[in-house]
């Protein structure tokens, strides 16, 4: 696909892959886009449970074990690929019937990061899951390849939950940063957010420019024709956003993400996992 404004979707084969179809849909109707589902295969080395004999083995008997495992390593690809296109025919199908006008399926070799950082220049918005096919084993409640991802990209990432449900309401988590504030104008700008009622939300410690940049961000808002409540909470972040989610009923979440290097995090934990954790509903993250 040819675009240089288009959403793509990241899909794996678990049950999750359709609520992020979903939702890649929805967002590309709205922004009146093409939609793109990728399906990167991402090949592991495979670990033998047998004994190690190579070292005993002649060059001939090598050489013949390695032809074998290539073969064998060709025959799974093939598998794997053949799978994937069944697979993503079928996301494909249930993103025209949600009423897509453009949808493009794609599949690539290689690890998740890296092959979305490769696709980066050509998206306007990433969609990826919340949970993935490994979560389905572990049951962790955030996949284990989002902070990886969402650190290799500098474009917006709408990550998503189960089960799909069309925004009616968004939150806005500002805090006055220079990302925050590239949130505030996107908002404004993006047909993606255009007729949902906005609350922007400061939470935390009380700062003196607090007033200032609530009064800049609500005026940014209103001008685009968005109706705003602005509040200023002080609290831990955390607990307040995710109170302020359940009391308002809100379904969409926007704020900064990773803003720390990964080794900080590494230390001291990371509020960008915190807050996925705590929000439970699909949450837009800015670079």
């Amino acid at each position: 696909m040819n675009t240089d404004n288009k959403v793509l979707a990241c899909v794996d084969q678990s049950a999750f892959a359709d609520h992020v179809t979903d939702y890649a849909a929805w967002a590309a109707q709205r922004m009146a886009t093409p939609l793109e589902l990728l399906h990167v295969i991402d090949r592991h080395p495979e670990t033998s449970a047998s004994q190690d004999h190579s070292g005993s083995l002649t060059p001939d008997a090598q050489e013949s074990l390695l032809g074998e495992l290539a073969a064998a390593d060709a025959v799974r690809s093939k598998a794997a690929r053949e799978q994937g296109r069944l697979f993503l025919n079928r996301l494909r199908e249930r993103a025209l019937a949600a009423g897509v006008q453009t949808v493009d399926v794609r599949q690539r070799l290689g690890h998740l990061d890296d092959t979305l950082h490769e696709q980066q220049d050509g998206v306007r918005l990433f969609v990826l899951g919340r949970r993935g096919e490994s979560a389905q084993s572990t049951q962790r409640d955030l996949g284990r390849n989002v902070e990886r991802v969402v650190r290799a990209l500098d474009r917006p990432i709408l990550t998503v939950t189960e089960g799909f449900k069309a925004p009616e309401r968004l939150l806005i988590a500002f805090d006055g940063s220079s990302i925050t504030r590239k949130g505030v104008e996107m908002v404004a700008g993006s047909p993606l957010f255009r007729g949902l009622p906005v609350h922007l939300l400061m939470a935390g410690q009380a700062s003196q420019d607090g007033p200032k940049h609530m009064a800049w961000a609500t005026a940014q808002l209103e001008a685009a024709g968005l109706g705003v409540v602005g509040q200023m909470v002080p609290g831990d972040p955390e607990t307040v956003i995710a109170q302020a989610i359940q009391s308002k009923g809100i379904d969409l979440l926007v704020m900064g993400a990773y803003t720390h290097s990964p080794l900080r995090s590494l230390f001291m934990g990371s509020k960008t996992t915190d807050l996925l954790r705590a929000a439970r509903i699909p949450t837009l993250l800015l670079r």
